[in-house]
């Protein structure tokens, strides 16, 4: 079967993906082992893990995809260091923090999309919904959303991502997948941050329940084990995932390894 595309995993939720003509970055941190990322009002988590790439070795990029603004997903590297030319598709709150910053960024309120079009190939970029906490944290931590990239070249069916982005699992998923039934992969948040007492990323029953609920043909885990304040370990989602999704549905990736995507077959 021929190879449609490409994710590595650089680390934490920062991927370098491929689809058809067109790569995307997804959520940029390149801070280094030992090195702290801020997440505002006075919280901080010092990183663990060394990134795969840095800016400067990333090939030519269409856009950048960031769920949102944490020093966890867009840091001072990547404001430092990446290029200013493609644009960066995130929500409208980190837009306008980006674009005092000169990048090119571009606000999408929750089901609005932006296309990328090459000779016979599209690819649909569009905002679905996240939820970062619930009760008295949700006020203090920055909007979140998740992106569903829909790629699709001409005579083709389309194949889709669903980046999940830092959010609980919930009802807001159960519309997600009622619009996008069909998701070909999902890259899943995880983690079981903890901030304040409160979980403010998937654990791993949570991030069960959210893929149960999209149902999708992958999962590849990423964000699980780049700072201090992810608290639950990968292997218990691969272990609850095997039993409730079935064997063969994640992907396990180590950093700068890659996943080849595959059209589903007709």
């Amino acid at each position: 079967m021929p190879e449609l595309g490409r994710v590595r995993f650089i680390g934490t939720a920062t991927t370098l993906i491929r689809l058809g003509g067109f790569t995307l970055l997804t959520d940029p941190n390149f801070l280094h082992r030992g090195q702290r990322a801020y997440l505002g009002k006075g919280l901080w988590s010092r990183r663990l893990t060394e990134p795969a790439m840095s800016p400067a070795e990333l090939p030519a990029l269409d856009a950048v995809v960031l769920s949102h603004l944490h020093g966890d997903h867009f840091d001072r590297v990547a404001r430092r260091e990446l290029s200013r030319e493609p644009p960066v598709l995130t929500t409208p709150a980190a837009a306008r923090r980006l674009r005092r910053w000169r990048f090119d960024a571009e606000g999408l309120e929750t089901w609005q999309e932006r296309w990328l079009v090459k000779d016979d190939e599209r690819l649909r970029i569009r905002a679905l919904p996240g939820l970062h906490a619930r009760g008295a944290l949700r006020p203090l931590l920055p909007p979140v959303m998740g992106t569903l990239l829909e790629y699709q070249a001409s005579g083709g069916a389309p194949y889709r991502v669903y980046l999940s982005g830092d959010t609980l699992t919930g009802e807001h998923v159960d519309e997600v997948a009622r619009r996008h039934p069909e998701i070909d992969l999902l890259v899943l948040h995880l983690g079981g941050t903890r901030l304040l007492w409160h979980t403010v990323t998937m654990d791993a029953p949570q991030g069960v329940d959210f893929a149960r609920r999209i149902a999708p043909h992958g999962v590849l885990p990423v964000h699980h084990d780049d700072y201090r304040v992810f608290r639950d370990p990968l292997e218990r989602f691969l272990v609850l995932a095997d039993d409730t999704l079935g064997s063969g549905t994640v992907h396990r990736l180590e950093r700068s390894e890659t996943l080849s995507l595959h059209p589903r077959p007709s």
